[in-house]
């Protein structure tokens, strides 16, 4: 899924990140199927962003539901979304600051229920953290995983929040977005990723 650890080039991260980052600016200021209404592209100078901080690229421990449990989330226009519980992520936190809180974290992943489909789906993880509503967007922020292989207990991946991502319905009412279920609100700052104020 990811490189290991003993693989990863910083330098590299940084640079593709970067990259990423002024890719999707692009997208926002200049596609047609931006999420920024067109009267408020001219203005639109490039999304907020936290520092890249390699710190929240933690590799993750797969716990695999082979019975997953439906789950309902709410939308920002209040519907429901049905979604599947396929995996828990556990991952450790650990920073040399002090006012970090270190210790293990879960997070559920999603995966849409797509009957007869041949690909497989990738992880969907809203989740919240303590910068939400704050320094984040008050829906929530998205990550997503994709697997070039079926995922077993035990596995590991990254999962980088420096991808964390704000959803289209920060821009645009017209976008309807579910809602990180309460399973997904970590009790920590994760001041990584996309910033919304």
């Amino acid at each position: 899924m990811s490189e290991t650890d003993a693989d990863f080039d910083v330098d590299q991260w940084r640079a593709e990140l970067e990259s990423k980052r002024e890719e999707k600016d692009g997208f926002f200021g200049e596609h047609p199927q931006s999420p920024i209404p067109p009267e408020e592209r001219d203005g639109f100078d490039g999304l907020d962003y936290f520092d890249p901080d390699a710190d929240y690229r933690v590799t993750a421990t797969a716990t695999v539901h082979d019975d997953p449990e439906v789950v309902l989330m709410d939308t920002t226009t209040g519907r429901e979304m049905r979604y599947l519980r396929t995996v828990t992520l556990t991952f450790d936190l650990e920073r040399e600051d002090d006012d970090l809180e270190d210790g293990t974290y879960e997070l559920a992943a999603y995966q849409q229920e797509r009957p007869g489909s041949e690909q497989p789906e990738p992880l969907f993880v809203p989740f919240r953290d303590k910068t939400t509503g704050q320094q984040t967007y008050q829906g929530g922020r998205y990550m997503e995983l994709a697997s070039d292989r079926e995922l077993a207990d035990g596995d590991e991946l990254v999962v980088d929040f420096n991808l964390a991502y704000t959803p289209f319905c920060a821009y645009s009412e017209t976008f309807d977005c579910p809602l990180p279920p309460e399973e997904n609100w970590l009790e920590v700052t994760i001041p990584a990723g996309e910033r919304f104020e």
